[in-house]
């Protein structure tokens, strides 16, 4: 069975979703940080493992739930971070970040049966999941992170380690306010909707 990991930051004021201020005040930007995080994991607990691993930068909050390994995250950039996170899987590893809230345990539930990989790519231009049926981490290190073609490098990276790829579905990222406002309404029970509903009416007062 698949180990999942989710990559993380701690949801600290000023160091977590930055493009989010304004509209928002830092600290309005951080709790809408714990409360994608909370759904992101709320979702992993529910999908089937063999081991759910957080990958963290900072010390673990109360939005973490029971039933998670937590791991520091390695120095370097996010590449090299990323490796690090599949470095440490001995067997089939899916990979996410917590910039997702939207996702649901059944996006989660991955069979490589028949394939190497899963692909997730994101709405703008990178990915939000990737599984590899045997983890490498140098199928992630050098690859650009955070820029508009992340996404196709990696892809490209899969294809020519002669990987047999399966696509999972295009999500949006939550980066700006437009983003927080869109994936909130794809998941309007989710704690990240009901933060940001309580932010936003904040800031109309």
């Amino acid at each position: 069975m698949t180990t999942l990991l989710v990559i993380a930051k701690e949801p600290v004021p000023g160091r977590v979703k930055t493009r989010l201020t304004p509209p928002f005040t830092p600290d309005e930007a951080a709790s809408l940080a714990a409360a994608a995080l909370a759904d992101t994991l709320r979702a992993v607990a529910a999908a089937p493992a063999a081991r759910r691993v957080l990958v963290l930068d900072g010390a673990p909050g109360p939005w973490l739930p029971p039933g998670f390994d937590v791991v520091p995250q390695c120095a370097g950039g996010l590449d090299e971070r990323l490796a690090d996170a599949f470095g440490r899987c001995a067997g089939p590893a899916l990979l996410i970040g917590m910039d997702t809230p939207q996702v649901t345990p059944e996006l989660l539930g991955v069979d490589f049966t028949g394939c190497d990989a899963y692909f997730g790519p994101a709405e703008d231009g990178g990915f939000w999941a990737l599984g590899l049926a045997e983890p490498d981490p140098d199928l992630l290190r050098g690859v650009p992170m955070s820029t508009p073609v992340t996404g196709a490098v990696q892809r490209e990276r899969l294809a020519a380690a002669g990987l047999r790829v399966r696509e999972l579905p295009r999500l949006r990222d939550v980066d700006t306010a437009a983003d927080a406002h869109a994936v909130a309404a794809l998941a309007p029970h989710g704690r990240f909707a009901a933060r940001l509903a309580h932010c936003t009416a904040g800031t109309a007062r």
